[in-house]
């Protein structure tokens, strides 16, 4: 089935994901959102992929921020779950076990934000614009934001942002640790492409549990973590991807692990 709101490309095992609605300036309504979840559905079954690009089309917007136009015909219940719908595609998201990175280009506001956090890593434009202004409209954060955003930059720069609704530009969001890097605008496709080529030379597998690791044990009490760790470690010495790695390392070579 064609997708109507987004465009879709392998490229050399990247999947690039846009967001394809610059006339407003992609801004997230229901139908984007259930596209978004059929589009990583399907990329975690594909092996054909090994790591997701997502952005916006055109050079304004990543994602301006939630439709209002269908936000103003919602109330209290279709509310909540057009909150919880928003949270479960981006849930799945973050829970990929490949590397997602969001190119950040423009406007990344209220649902825009939320949707770049959810993603593993960041690399923004020089023109990039974060924020999450749901106040000025009567309104909080949706799709995790109140969650991500301290998680990331910090409980009082969080809130700072949350309750201001100002918008943060590039090279700030870069020195708070929302964005991994600011780059040119036009350098923002290769800045996206070295980075996933940098994470996929390594193990695919232990790249997964990587992901995995830091995932799930955010949320857990710290020795928690340590034995989540522990059991992916075990988990990657029991496979041929770690004594492809450990003989190549022994051999001086690179190692292949593609024909694992």
């Amino acid at each position: 089935m064609a997708y109507e709101h987004l465009k879709l490309a392998n490229e050399e095992g990247i999947l690039w994901i846009t967001i394809n609605r610059p006339d407003k300036l992609n801004a997230l309504n229901g139908a984007v959102i259930g596209e978004l979840d059929r589009a990583f559905t399907e990329a975690a079954e594909d092996d054909a992929v090994l790591g997701v690009a997502l952005t916006g089309a055109g050079d304004r917007a990543f994602v301006a921020g939630a439709d209002i136009a269908e936000l103003n015909t919602l109330g209290p219940e279709a509310a909540r779950e057009f909150a919880l719908r928003g949270q479960e595609v981006f849930n799945r998201i973050e829970r990929m076990t490949r590397p997602v990175v969001a190119a950040v280009n423009g406007y990344a506001l209220g649902g825009g934000c939320e949707l770049a956090m959810a993603c593993h890593m960041r690399v923004a434009s020089s023109n990039a614009v974060f924020g999450q202004p749901e106040v000025k409209l009567g309104l909080i954060p949706g799709f995790a934001g109140s969650q991500r955003l301290p998680r990331l930059v910090g409980k009082g720069r969080a809130l700072e942002i949350l309750l201001s609704g100002r918008n943060v530009p590039a090279d700030e969001a870069e020195r708070m640790g929302l964005v991994n890097r600011v780059v040119e605008p036009v350098e923002l496709t290769g800045a996206v492409v070295d980075l996933l080529k940098s994470i996929l030379r390594n193990g695919p597998v232990a790249v997964g549990h990587c992901l995995e690791a830091v995932n799930y044990g955010l949320d857990m009490a710290f020795d928690d973590g340590c034995l989540l760790e522990a059991t992916l470690f075990a988990l990657c010495a029991s496979g041929e991807e770690m004594k492809e790695g450990t003989a190549a390392f022994l051999e001086k070579r690179k190692p292949d692990f593609r024909r694992n």
